[in-house]
């Protein structure tokens, strides 16, 4: 292949593309499934697709990248198993994935960007701002290399990691197809689940895919003031915009929207504040997840108290809003995301 021509991500294509750049170069068609299920194993290079000749499997590398993430920490929690890694990508990017253990199975949160442009007051992982996207094969590569590297079986997606997935939108949708696909992973789309800061837009258009993944919407306040003064993306879709964009998406999806929602002392967690959002979601078909805060040291935000996060979910009840609380996974490790990222990144190692 001329030197001028990029080589392409080989694990960014689907079957369907395989085939044809399989007839480009002479071959037969059946050999895009072979090709498949080999970049699914994983494998960490061309020579070892066992049952292709040597000369395709120097043709491939001639023509193609095989992306391989490096392990370059991994953090094992001592009380829950929860491992969370940072992989070293193709260009020297460094991103975060964890892998969580339920009694359900279980489940790796990914990252889809490397850094974040969304601004977050509560979130570490913005905090060194957005250095570009993660193509659909290395989206993929958090889930497969987890699995290769744990010896754990992954049921459960949820993209939750550093980035917002709709600001990356055409890769993540690839990422979607591709690990649902048969002849790979075919990990079902209901098995995941798309966390996002509230892109209106976006949400509209992946609507308009009518995917069977949950959609799960980092809310965090129910009132424009509070959520604009940690959350940037509301200034551009306030709340009102935002609920818009959830009802368009059930309406036409008829899947069941999550709402995240931080707890923090004194900023989101007021009874006034409950009753509002119970206001908002009163008659839509909604799931409130309560999400007592990671503390980030750039952050003057802080944790709410036990009470406050239990007297806010009986207020939600009472209007007939279902609420949980989630678990915290991992407590003694670097929880939240971009936390382990951002220490690499500061010691000079990223």
């Amino acid at each position: 292949m001329s030197a001028t021509v990029p080589k392409k991500e080989i694990k960014c294509l689907s079957i369907e593309e395989l085939k044809a750049e399989l007839l480009e170069m002479g071959e037969k068609p059946f050999r895009a499934g072979q090709i498949f299920k080999w970049l699914h194993e994983p494998v960490e290079s061309f020579d070892e697709m066992s049952n292709l000749s040597k000369d395709l499997r120097a043709r491939l590398a001639e023509r193609f990248v095989l992306t391989v993430p490096v392990c370059e920490r991994k953090q094992v929690s001592k009380v829950d198993g929860t491992r969370k890694y940072l992989w070293r990508m193709q260009g020297g990017d460094c991103v975060e994935s964890v892998l969580m253990k339920y009694e359900h199975g279980n489940t790796v949160c990914v990252s889809t960007q490397v850094g974040c442009r969304m601004g977050c007051k509560f979130c570490a992982s913005g905090l060194f701002g957005l250095k570009r996207n993660l193509s659909a094969g290395e989206i993929l590569d958090e889930v497969l290399f987890i699995q290769k590297e744990s010896g754990e079986p992954v049921s459960n997606i949820v993209l939750m990691g550093t980035g917002e997935p709709l600001d990356n939108y055409d890769n993540v949708l690839k990422f979607l197809h591709l690990v649902s696909c048969a002849g790979g992973i075919q990990i079902g789309q209901r098995h995941i689940s798309l966390s996002s800061s509230g892109l209106a837009d976006k949400i509209e258009m992946l609507a308009r895919e009518k995917l069977q993944i949950t959609l799960s919407i980092s809310l965090h306040a129910p009132d424009n003031e509070s959520r604009g003064s940690v959350m940037p993306v509301n200034n551009r879709y306030p709340v009102e915009r935002l609920m818009q964009a959830c009802n368009y998406y059930f309406d036409t999806t008829g899947r069941r929207i999550s709402y995240e929602y931080m707890m923090a002392r004194g900023k989101s967690d007021r009874p006034w504040q409950a009753e509002k959002l119970a206001a908002l979601l009163r008659g839509r078909p909604a799931h409130v997840n309560l999400i007592p805060l990671n503390p980030v040291k750039e952050s003057p935000l802080q944790p709410s108290s036990r009470d406050a996060v239990r007297r806010f979910q009986q207020i939600l009840e009472k209007h007939g809003v279902t609420a949980t609380v989630r678990r915290k996974l991992g407590p003694d490790i670097d929880a939240a995301c971009g936390q382990l990222r951002r220490r690499t990144l500061e010691e000079g190692e990223a």
